[in-house]
C-alpha cells in the first residue's frame, strides 16, 4: 500500500507541474499592452466578431485601439466594410430561456473611450503596483450613459439587467434613453488650493459605524459618497453629515423614506451641489427617469402617482444626475480576461488533478455526476464555473451563484457600484460602513440604537464575496477599509499609500 501511495503521490505532483507549466504558457500568450486592455484580439478581429456573430454594420462599429491610446486619447480604429442594409434591434432575448448567466464572446468588450483622468496627486490609487489590480482596472472605462447607437443597442441586448437590455424592446427604453442628459466629466476635482489629490469617503449603512465616532473624520474627506438609506441627522457624530454624491436606484430613493421613517429619513441627501447617481436596475428606473426628465407622475411600487423631483429635496438639476453605463457595471462583476485563455487541454488536466485531490483528502464529491463528466468533455467548463471557482479568475465580483437558476436576480450590492465609482473617480478612498469579518457584532443598520437586529443577507447579492473583496483591496492598500480592532477601539484612519 505505501508503494501505491508514494506513485499516486508521484503522478500527483507530475500533472501540477504540467498544469503550471501549461497555465503560465495560456496567461503569458494575453498580451497586456496596457492594463486597461480587455482582450487579446486586436481592434479588427473584434469588429470583424461581431460583423459574424450579430450581423451589424462594422463600419459603424468603432473601438478604441490600446496599443495607441499614449499617443492620442481619441485614436480609433474603423473597419471599413462593404455597405449593407441599415441596422436594426436584434430579436429580443428572454432570461427564462437561459438556466445559468449566458457566456458570450464579446462579454468583456467595454467602451473604454472615456478620457483617464489626469492627476498629480503621488499617493492615487491610480499608481498602484498591485499586479492583480492593475490588470483588472479598467482606469478609462466608460462610467456614464448618453446617446446610444444601435450597434452599442444591440451589443447590450444581450446582458440581463443592471448591465445590459435583456428582454427589453427598443422602442420601450430608447426614447428614455435619449433624454439623458450628457454627463458633466469628471464627476469630481480636486478643491481649489489643495494639492490636486481627491480624497473620498464612501459611507455605507452597517452597524459597523454605530458609536464609531468618525464624523468629523468622513466629513474631512473633499467628496462623500453615500447611497440608499443614508439616515444623518441624529447620527452626524457617527456617520457626519456631508453628502456629494448621492447613488441609488428608483426602488431604493422610493422605499428608503418608507423603511427609515421611524429614524428621522424622509428624503435623500440634499447638500447644495449634491450629485446623483442613478443605477439603471431596470424598466422601472427608466420609467423614473422619463418622469423626472419630462416633469409627470408616474406609477411605481409605491404609488401609482408618484413625482420623482420631489424626491430629491429640491436639489435636482439636470447637469448634475448621471446614469451608471451597463459596461461600468458590467465589468465590476464579470470574470478577468485571463479566465478565456485556458484550452480544453487544460481544462482536463484541471479536471483530474481536482479528482485526484478529493480523493487524497478522502472526500465523497458527487460520484455520480463526476461519472458523468468523465463521459463528457465539454461539461468540463460547467465544472470549473460551479464546483472549482479557483480556475475562474473574476474581474472583481462575479458570484459563483451566477451558474445557478436564480442568475436573475444576482448582481452586487448599490454600495459596491458606489465604491466602484469613487475608485474610478478619485485619488484615495476609505470605506466606511461596509460589511467586515465580525459583522454579526453590529446590527444591520448603524441607525439602529435601541435593538441588535441580525444582519440580513439577501438572496440577490452575495456579501460574503464582497466581503473578502474589501478586505482585499484593504490589505493591498488600494482603498482603506474601516475595521473595529480587538479592543473596541477604530482602526488607524491614516490614508492609504500606494
Amino acid at each position: 500500500m505505501g508503494i501505491y501511495r508514494v506513485s499516486f503521490l508521484v503522478i500527483l505532483i507530475l500533472t501540477c507541474v504540467v498544469i503550471f507549466v501549461l497555465s503560465s504558457t495560456n496567461l503569458s500568450s494575453s498580451s497586456w499592452n496596457t492594463f486597461s486592455d480587455p482582450i487579446s484580439e486586436g481592434p479588427e478581429e473584434i469588429a470583424e466578431l461581431w460583423v459574424q456573430k450579430e450581423n451589424l454594420l462594422a463600419s459603424n462599429f468603432v473601438l478604441t485601439d490600446p496599443t495607441k491610446q499614449a499617443e492620442s486619447p481619441k485614436s480609433t480604429v474603423r473597419v471599413n466594410k462593404p455597405p449593407r442594409a441599415p441596422e436594426t434591434p436584434v430579436p429580443v432575448l428572454f432570461r427564462k430561456d437561459f438556466k445559468k448567466l449566458p457566456r458570450f464572446d464579446f462579454e468583456d468588450i467595454y467602451n473604454q473611450d472615456a478620457p483617464r483622468r489626469q492627476t498629480t496627486c503621488a499617493q492615487s490609487l491610480q499608481n498602484s503596483e498591485d499586479k492583480d489590480f492593475k490588470k483588472n482596472f479598467l482606469p478609462n472605462i466608460r462610467l456614464f450613459m448618453d446617446k446610444m447607437n444601435m450597434s452599442e443597442w444591440n451589443r447590450l441586448s444581450h446582458f440581463n439587467n443592471p448591465f445590459g437590455f435583456m428582454e427589453i424592446k427598443y422602442d420601450e427604453v430608447m426614447p428614455t434613453v435619449k433624454l439623458i442628459p450628457k454627463p458633466k466629466e469628471p464627476l469630481l476635482l480636486p478643491r481649489t488650493g489643495s494639492d490636486g489629490c481627491l480624497r473620498c469617503a464612501v459611507v455605507g449603512t452597517s452597524g459597523i459605524l454605530y458609536g464609531s465616532k468618525l464624523g468629523k473624520e468622513i466629513d474631512a474627506h473633499d467628496y462623500v459618497f453615500r447611497m440608499n438609506g443614508a439616515v444623518i441627522k441624529g447620527f452626524e457624530e457617527d456617520v457626519g453629515n456631508k453628502t456629494s454624491v448621492y447613488v441609488h436606484t428608483s426602488h431604493s430613493i422610493t422605499t428608503s423614506p418608507l423603511v427609515f421613517q421611524k429614524y428621522g429619513y424622509t428624503t435623500a441627501p440634499k447638500d447644495e451641489g449634491i450629485k446623483y447617481v442613478m443605477i439603471p436596475e431596470g424598466m422601472g428606473d427608466f420609467n423614473w427617469m422619463e418622469g423626472l426628465f419630462k416633469h409627470k407622475r408616474i406609477k411605481t411600487q409605491t404609488s401609482n402617482n408618484t413625482r420623482p423631483w420631489t424626491y430629491y429635496g429640491g436639489q435636482y438639476n439636470e447637469s448634475r444626475f448621471y446614469v451608471l453605463h451597463q459596461d461600468f457595471l458590467r465589468y465590476v462583476q464579470n470574470r478577468s480576461p485571463s479566465s478565456h485563455n485556458t484550452t480544453q487541454t487544460f481544462d482536463v488536466l484541471c479536471f483530474y488533478t481536482a479528482m485526484i485531490i478529493l480523493l487524497l483528502l478522502k472526500v465523497i464529491f458527487m460520484q455520480t455526476r463526476l461519472m458523468f463528466y468523465l463521459k463528457d468533455v465539454a461539461c468540463l467548463d460547467y465544472f470549473k464555473n460551479v464546483y472549482l471557482t479557483l480556475f475562474i479568475v473574476q474581474r472583481f465580483l462575479m458570484s459563483p451563484r451566477l451558474n445557478s437558476s436564480h442568475w436573475v436576480i444576482v448582481r452586487p450590492t448599490n454600495g459596491a457600484f458606489t465604491l466602484f465609482l469613487a475608485l474610478h473617480t478619485c485619488d484615495t478612498v476609505s470605506a466606511y460602513g461596509f460589511m467586515t469579518e465580525d459583522y454579526a457584532k453590529y446590527s444591520n443598520y448603524y441607525c439602529e440604537r435601541d435593538i441588535k437586529t441580525k444582519v440580513i443577507f439577501y438572496a440577490n447579492h452575495d456579501y460574503h464575496m464582497e466581503k473578502r473583496l474589501w478586505k482585499k483591496l484593504h490589505d493591498s492598500k488600494i482603498l482603506k477599509l474601516y475595521q473595529r480592532t480587538k479592543t473596541g477601539k477604530n482602526s488607524p484612519s491614516t490614508t492609504p499609500k500606494h
